[in-house]
């Protein structure tokens, strides 16, 4: 059954969905591969559709696959797809173009991010209601860092107290980072990046475990056996 978004709701969520994966190995586009018999981007906007403030979603799909992923997408939630671009940073903006009026909330989100829960999506939007310009989820860093040179030789021990890995959805006000796109010049990965180089300040939210990045085949395994042991009921209930 299709999922219907919230027609009062005040969030807009943007996916960069063109992206090659080139990590993950030979095959479709990343956003496409296969997690649990269904691709990643139907696993991540299936959570985007459950949160309960979400009005619109719009997907960056690879050009040649705009037909393909809207078909895709049709029986999970009512989503607008777009031609992405080649790098995020295109993608994002031909999505955030897409969007209707009326959102003042607007999120970015990684279709490879395809577990991340409801509940995130919800805090994040939370935040930016509450004042914030610019918020993103993090975890803390649990490995030590080491900074080394080119020749692979160690220089220091950095901190990690003070070091944040982190996550999406990372959201915004509408205005803040349409002004950012708008003023973009070189390609970042990063939203919240352009919009630092703007000087707008980027609040921290707790992220979350779950929210993994699937990026090489054992974030994919792993990803694999988290649903196998009850995360997708766990997940979408959250």
């Amino acid at each position: 059954m299709t999922a219907q978004l919230n027609p009062r709701g005040d969030v807009a969520v943007l996916v960069p969905a063109a992206g090659a994966g080139v990590r993950l190995g030979p095959g479709r586009p990343k956003a496409l591969r296969l997690l649990a018999g269904e691709p990643l981007l139907v696993h991540a906007v299936r959570r985007l559709a459950a949160a309960a403030s979400v009005h619109t979603i719009v997907v960056a799909a690879p050009i040649a696959e705009v037909a393909a992923v809207r078909e895709l997408l049709a029986p999970i939630a009512p989503v607008t797809v777009v031609p992405g671009g080649a790098e995020r940073q295109e993608s994002v903006a031909a999505a955030l173009a897409a969007v209707p009026v009326g959102p003042d909330i607007v999120l970015v989100h990684d279709a490879a991010r395809a577990l991340t829960p409801p509940a995130l999506v919800e805090s994040v939007a939370a935040a930016v209601r509450s004042g914030h310009d610019a918020v993103i989820p993090v975890l803390p860093m649990v490995d030590t860092i080491k900074e080394v040179d080119a020749d692979e030789l160690v220089l220091g021990t950095v901190d990690r107290r003070a070091l944040r890995a982190v996550q999406t959805p990372q959201g915004f006000r509408r205005s803040v980072l349409a002004a950012a796109h708008a003023a973009a010049g070189d390609a970042l990965t990063d939203d919240a990046g352009l919009v630092e180089k703007q000087g707008v300040p980027v609040f921290c939210v707790p992220g979350s475990d779950h929210a993994l990045k699937i990026t090489r085949p054992f974030d994919l395994a792993l990803a694999e056996h988290l649903l196998a042991t009850g995360l997708r009921t766990r997940t979408l209930n959250s």
